[in-house]
């Protein structure tokens, strides 16, 4: 079976920035949707037409990835501010954050904690990706048709370095 939207490709890869260095890599095939959310789309439009076996060679640029570095997306915040049990590398949604800390943000924009000090926290509104031009190999392990259910979420319930908010219990913080 093509490669055509709406289908589900299981892919494995390495993703390598510009200078080479590996950040991820899938050893066993994950199902993802073409043509719905699961992947950027650059390589929704790449896998188009292709078969199981297929290697695809690609080079990804921020804006074809994750976008440009944006440092008004870096905000320093009163720790007292936010609940205790914060630690490096959590997830934030906009909607936990004080008022006026991110007046642009969406409530549901995501901010990853990227210090923490005694009297402030910096987070981070920035993909971890965003302004790093991508390599990325991939094969193509299968091919199939998509469900009805996969369609209508536009997802297989994976998605590529999709983030998801990560912090303690509280009412402010998922």
């Amino acid at each position: 079976m093509k490669i055509t939207s709406p289908c589900v490709v299981a892919l494995t890869w390495t993703l390598q920035d510009s200078q080479g260095d590996t950040l991820d890599a899938l050893q066993e095939p994950v199902e993802f949707l073409v043509g719905g959310d699961d992947l950027l789309p650059a390589i929704d439009t790449a896998l188009q037409g292709h078969e199981p076996g297929a290697q695809l060679h690609l080079n990804l640029e921020p804006e074809a990835a994750f976008g440009d570095y944006d440092e008004t997306q870096v905000h320093l915040l009163a720790r007292s501010a936010l609940p205790q049990g914060l630690e490096e590398g959590m997830l934030l949604e906009g909607s936990a954050l004080p008022a006026g800390t991110a007046p642009d943000a969406a409530p549901d924009a995501l901010f990853t904690v990227t210090e923490i000090y005694p009297d402030h926290v910096v987070i981070d509104g920035n993909h971890p990706l965003a302004g790093i031009a991508l390599r990325l190999h991939l094969k193509v392990a299968q091919v199939r048709e998509a469900t009805v259910d996969e369609v209508g979420r536009g997802s297989v319930g994976t998605g590529f370095f999709r983030l998801q908010a990560s912090a303690p219990p509280s009412p402010h913080l998922h």
